[in-house]
């Protein structure tokens, strides 16, 4: 029997107890918030006091829709704390979209805040939750973190709409200034409830390619194993060192970088709230410097976008604290990795470009661990963890076993941090993971392994999008509904910022006319709406029929080769139901891509 937030609060509590455990890196550069392992153990009882007043109890699942703060930290260890399973939610996402993954995680308490600010931006977190409650039955509470200003204006807009979840009497205010008022009523001790090994401990969802997210469930004490090894052991983390994951919380590796693996070492963690260019494109190295952070952890997108801004927004601040830099998301490339490793890290850093899924719960491959001078390549992921077995398996099922080879990555041995199942929907995790290589884990992932047997990831073989480290389902963009649109397919092309952009293909309703510009604003208006800002299509190209199969499939495999402008590898068109729909999408595209590349052009000039 175990407890995950013991694990990573109360034994820390017993040898360290003043040790910083958070760094809170406000919005607004220089106000960062500190937070000892005492106080984040504190405020972690008096957040599972108040669920447990409220009704939750063990193997019930709250979500958390919150931007990157103390309080959703403690609000996760908290429900771990008292036997319940959180569900946290990426603070970017719609109100359908957070509404959906409340009714399949049968939530009954939702923890929000009324506001969030990134990039110097409010987002208005609390009118999300409101309008996706509605359609919730299953929640009868809204905890709510609010300023005391906010209240006055809150109170009398619950009693206007008479809503039973949000009465006066079950608003919850948490805060760090003097708004404390519920969470403060509560004992700063909660008793741990005693969990097996394999009690759920988190739901995170992912995209699929069938248009319905995925809700993974990890269990207790293999995932916090795995996060606090690779951890460890990937980063050379050591004790006293300040550990900076710049990730948003919402997403899996908040999850295992920024909360579990740190807190089960002991470490202090940096919470970052705001964005690589906000208030300039200096912000990651001012808080380097100012944090003396030793191992850096963010993503290829932000690398490459800082790339453009010059050596100069770098070299202003101090970085002699960094040990270690780390990459996550998507595999990074070779200009990326070089200027990584070259300019931020002063060619001492190693570069641990790593590889690992929500599905996976931590790192699978990454360069380290490994012997002091052993060498790491730019842009491979290279050598896999403990534990880890990785095979190449070619297209009728066999497992590649030479090298300089590539194919469909599988792992051929269960690991300690791996997904147990999908909520709800066991069968969908057999038929997603299991049934494609039987005996095999199948990551969905392709890759290549060098003359040498290191492995480098070269993309996603099934419909999945990877825009800027997000992972978004083609079919969940596709399923939005544009009054204009009669069908439409969705692929994921090259991007040199976010990775992977997003290219839509539209027909239209039958005597639907419409200028382009005003359906890519009606369009992008409903995918904002329905999932989230950055699922928009950065292309849409309108033609009259898709290309597809007899039967009626969409051969995106052919949609892929004229985006990527390999005409010559189009394949057998014969199976296709009408053959010369790929030449009319050929001389869109033809006709987008010379219009970019005048836009681009003008824009140089001028």
């Amino acid at each position: 029997m175990l407890n995950v937030s013991v694990n990573c609060l109360d034994r820390q509590v017993h040898i360290c107890p003043e040790r910083v455990a958070l760094i809170w890196e406000r919005d607004e550069r220089g106000s960062e918030v500190r937070y000892t392992y005492r106080q984040l153990l504190e405020m972690t009882c008096r957040v599972g006091n108040l669920l447990k007043r409220h009704g939750v109890r063990k193997g019930d699942c709250v979500t958390i829709y919150m931007p990157t703060c103390p309080l959703a930290v403690a609000s996760m260890l908290a429900c771990a704390r008292i036997g319940a399973a959180h569900n946290v939610v990426f603070a970017g996402f719609s109100a359908d979209a957070l509404a959906e993954r409340i009714r399949d995680a049968q939530s009954s308490i939702v923890i929000t805040m009324n506001q969030g600010v990134r990039g110097g931006k409010v987002t208005e977190l609390k009118k999300t939750v409101d309008t996706a409650v509605q359609s919730c039955p299953t929640v009868r509470h809204v905890v709510l973190e609010a300023s005391l200003d906010d209240l006055v204006s809150l109170r009398q807009l619950y009693h206007e709409r008479g809503m039973k979840y949000l009465s006066v009497d079950q608003i919850c205010v948490f805060g760090t200034d003097l708004t404390l008022q519920e969470m403060l009523k509560e004992d700063v001790v909660c008793e741990p409830a005693a969990m097996n090994s394999e009690d759920v401990l988190f739901l995170l969802y992912t995209s699929g390619s069938t248009g319905k997210p995925k809700g993974l469930v990890h269990t207790q004490a293999g995932y916090l194993l795995y996060a606090a090894l690779t951890q460890r052991y990937v980063f050379s983390y050591h004790d006293g060192d300040v550990f900076g994951c710049v990730a948003d919380i919402g997403w899996i590796t908040g999850h295992s970088y920024i909360v579990y693996g740190p807190l089960a070492n002991g470490a202090t963690t940096v919470l970052f709230e705001s964005t690589p260019v906000y208030p300039d494109p200096g912000r990651y190295w001012e808080t380097v410097e100012r944090l003396k952070i030793n191992q850096f952890y963010g993503a290829p997108t932000a690398i490459r976008l800082l790339l453009k801004y010059g050596d100069q927004w770098v070299n202003k601040y101090d970085r002699s604290s960094l040990k270690t830099l780390g990459s996550v998301g998507e595999p990074i490339n070779t200009e990326a990795w070089e200027w990584y490793h070259r300019v931020v890290g002063e060619g001492r850093c190693p570069v641990v470009d790593t590889w690992w899924q929500t599905e996976t719960g931590g790192i699978c491959i990454a360069p380290k661990p490994s012997e002091p001078d052993e060498e790491i390549v730019p842009g491979m992921a290279m050598r896999p963890f403990f534990g880890i077995k990785p095979v190449l398996m070619d297209t009728e099922g066999k497992v590649l076993t030479a090298n300089n080879t590539s194919g469909a990555l599988c792992i051929a041995q269960p690991w300690p941090g791996m997904a147990r199942t999908i909520h709800n929907n066991h069968e969908r995790f057999i038929e997603t993971y299991c049934q494609p290589y039987p005996g095999y884990f199948f990551t969905g992932d392709g890759a290549y392994r060098s003359p040498k047997g290191y492995y480098q990831i070269t993309g996603r073989l099934d419909d999945v999008i990877n825009v800027s480290g997000h992972r978004i389902g083609t079919a969940e963009i596709e399923d939005v509904v544009c009054p204009a649109v009669a069908e439409s397919a969705v692929i994921g092309y090259s991007h040199d910022i976010k990775g992977q952009g997003i290219y839509a293909f539209v027909v239209l309703k039958k005597n639907m006319k419409i200028k382009e510009e005003d359906l890519y604003k009606q369009l992008n208006s409903v995918v904002s709406e329905k999932i989230a800002k950055y699922a928009c299509p950065d292309f849409i190209l309108l033609v009259k029929r898709l290309p597809k199969t007899r039967s009626g499939k969409i051969m995106r495999r052919v949609l892929r080769k004229v985006v990527e402008s390999d005409l010559d590898s189009l394949g057998d068109l014969s199976t296709l139901d009408d053959p010369a729909a790929v030449q009319e999408i050929i001389e869109g595209h033809a006709k987008i891509s010379m219009n970019n590349c005048l836009k681009s052009q003008i824009n140089t000039f001028l």
